[in-house]
């Protein structure tokens, strides 16, 4: 099986911008609410499409379905793909939310899985944040206090975003995206969020838009604590030195940025290849693909050679499961 580059799914939410299209390239129209790029996607009819080649037309449930040895191998007989994969253009502050562990995400959605998710930064304004976490000693009792008296910063961790950080959000984690964010996102196929609080805004019919207190405490995870940026762990490998930024039991991002030819190593599992800068070319058995920033491309656990080759200094994410 070739590798396979899917049509993304373009979002359209009140806090999205255009630096989907005038940084990553995507084809969006002439809106500045361009909010989210779903690049892989087999979330009920959320379903990315192959873009190309000998599978062009068919949908990621397709290929899980009738292909699914050839595109997961290890990790077949699976019913649906287990990631999700995203840019996100974050031009107004996110609502404050939570997401559910699996066991909590079926309580509510008999078909949904929990959501544990990672973002990598691209760009960050200026003065932007990341919220992530809550510090030490919040409880149920003094968060669900602090929301009834809009003293809600008072309980929240956060931290300056910048540009190449790389924030692991388990399910259970209160947070939140600040304006000015653009993001790369992986995260378990699962579209269940609890919003706990929404700074007060309106929606586009000028009404409060609707929060889920009860269950987004009843979600939330309050040993943990305040969540910092990733510290990567350096991988050394034949022709550069990589990092290693989260390996959980939902998926494991590694990030590339070198100018040198590597291969991608064929053990019997899917790659996803996120390219966050520059330009590569991809090589397998089926030929060559050339990626440019914010293309996202997977390489099916079938390929038996691939190969980055970089035009110049590249960054890139390598996402797979553990």
């Amino acid at each position: 099986m070739e590798p396979l580059r899917f049509t993304p799914l373009l979002k359209r939410i009140r806090w999205g911008g255009r630096r989907l299209g005038t940084v990553l390239g995507k084809s969006i129209g002439d809106g500045s609410d361009f909010a989210e790029s779903w690049e892989v996607s087999d979330h009920s009819l959320d379903q990315t499409v192959v873009a190309q080649g000998e599978f062009v037309g068919w949908t990621l449930q397709r290929l899980v379905r009738e292909r699914s040895r050839e595109l997961l191998g290890r990790h077949a007989n699976r019913t649906q793909f287990p990631l999700l994969i995203k840019f996100l253009d974050a031009n107004d502050r996110l609502s404050l939310q939570v997401h559910p562990n699996d066991v909590q995400a079926r309580r509510y959605r008999a078909d949904d899985n929990g959501k544990t998710e990672a973002w990598v930064i691209l760009e960050a304004a200026p003065g932007s944040r990341v919220f992530a976490g809550l510090r030490h000693g919040v409880t149920r009792d003094s968060l669900q206090h602090a929301l009834e008296t809009c003293d809600i910063e008072s309980c929240l961790h956060s931290f300056a975003a910048a540009a190449g950080q790389c924030v692991f959000v388990p399910a259970g984690t209160v947070h939140a995206i600040d304006a000015g964010i653009l993001l790369a996102e992986v995260q378990q196929s699962s579209d269940t969020t609890f919003r706990l609080h929404d700074w007060g805004r309106l929606g586009t019919e000028g009404r409060p838009r609707p929060v889920h207190i009860t269950e987004a405490l009843d979600c939330t995870d309050f040993t943990r604590g305040p969540v910092s940026p990733v510290v990567p762990r350096l991988a050394s490998l034949a022709s550069h030195v990589a990092e290693d930024l989260v390996e959980c039991p939902q998926f494991v991002i590694r990030r590339h940025a070198t100018n040198a030819m590597f291969p991608l190593m064929c053990d019997d599992r899917f790659r996803i290849v996120m390219l966050l800068s520059g330009q590569s070319e991809l090589e397998s058995n089926s030929g060559v693909e050339l990626l440019t920033m914010g293309d996202t491309i997977l390489v099916p656990a079938a390929c038996q050679v691939v190969r980055i080759a970089p035009r110049g200094d590249v960054r890139l994410l390598e996402i797979y499961l553990s």
